[in-house]
């Protein structure tokens, strides 16, 4: 005797119920049907009614490009990131920076992708993406002056906002940010207050705005306190960075007794730098990082530190892409979010 298929045990499959069905158990046509599944276009309120208590009733699951060619959208918004994809998976403030934006779109239907739009050849695909329009809207962080993204989001008029104050075009792209030369200034200013009268700095990436405007931010402290302004290497964002700018820092200021770091992973390498120069941390050299997302309490002795509300500016920032989307004007100012000294043992 034969062995029934799995098939045959179980009975047949159920067929998801058709577009047609909802139709007919709503008691309206297949057009109105389709309309009021795809966004409720010239669909009175009863008929309304009658076809979302049809598809509860069936189970019905629209299908999502037929909704896309009725409504000309993708239900789904971008998040691009102009970095490298070991940095993107590395870096916390790129975790933070998902958790924002997923916050915010998980009361909603519209699905999140992710966009590594890396500075080399594949970053034209990237702009192709978002000029022909496979998603709704993009959020943006971590933008470089040569990435191009502002001028591509300009052009191709896609919603977007940015997190971080784009290098040009601030005054037509919305923007969610920090104020990164007042965090700057806070924080060198308590290295000042701690005693240190030789303070360096560490910079961020000078060609994105949060990496410039850190870097006045220090030197208006030293300016306010009559403290040279000399000691400064540039970083990249990333721990070995932190080192190798700690390093050249101490050959060439050997007199160093306070370190101002643009990004706490940063702060974590010149850390590391010092004891490996026989430095005592802060007993030698005060250190202040900036970001507290997590590593400023992993690191030997615990960073004092900048608290970057990143999670909260990037949440803020698609909540305004959303309002774009849904019909809302955009914001003619940027939403600046103040940043607050948090001490630790570092400094």
């Amino acid at each position: 005797m034969t062995e029934p298929t799995t098939a045959t045990r179980r009975g047949p499959l159920r067929q998801p119920p058709t577009l047609e069905e909802v139709a007919q158990a709503a008691g309206v046509s297949r057009s109105t049907a389709s309309r009021a599944i795809n966004g409720g276009f010239k669909v009175s309120p009863t008929a309304q009614a009658a076809v979302d208590a049809a598809i509860a009733e069936l189970g019905y699951i629209p299908n999502r490009a037929a909704r896309s060619l009725v409504t000309r959208r993708t239900d789904s918004v971008a998040l691009v990131v102009p970095e490298p994809d070991e940095r993107v998976l590395t870096d916390p403030y790129f975790a933070g920076s998902l958790q924002g934006i997923t916050a915010a779109l998980e009361p909603t239907s519209i699905q999140l992708i992710l966009l590594i739009a890396r500075r080399d050849e594949s970053s034209q695909r990237t702009a192709n993406y978002l000029a022909n329009r496979h998603v709704d809207g993009a959020v943006v962080v971590s933008h470089h002056r040569d990435d191009g993204l502002n001028q591509v989001l300009v052009d191709c008029q896609l919603p977007c906002v940015f997190v971080g104050r784009p290098w040009t075009g601030s005054d037509v792209l919305p923007y969610v940010d920090s104020d990164n030369a007042q965090a700057g200034r806070l924080a060198t200013e308590h290295l000042i207050a701690m005693g240190c009268t030789r303070v360096a700095t560490i910079t961020g990436p000078l060609d994105m705005a949060a990496g410039v405007d850190r870097l006045a931010g220090w030197r208006t402290a030293l300016h306010g306190a009559g403290l040279s302004d000399e000691a400064m290497a540039r970083g990249d964002f990333t721990s070995s960075g932190g080192a190798a700018a700690m390093d050249r820092l101490l050959a060439a200021y050997p007199d160093i007794d306070g370190v101002f770091a643009a990004s706490d992973l940063m702060a974590a390498g010149a850390i590391g730098s010092l004891a490996r120069h026989g430095r005592a941390v802060p007993g030698d050299v005060r250190v202040v990082g900036f970001d507290d997302l997590g590593v400023a309490v992993s690191t030997a002795p615990q960073l004092t530190t900048i608290h970057n509300p990143v999670v909260e500016m990037s949440r803020a920032a698609c909540e305004l892409l959303l309002g774009i989307l849904g019909g809302a004007e955009e914001p003619t100012e940027p939403l600046i979010f103040r940043s607050e000294l948090v001490v630790r043992e570092s400094a």
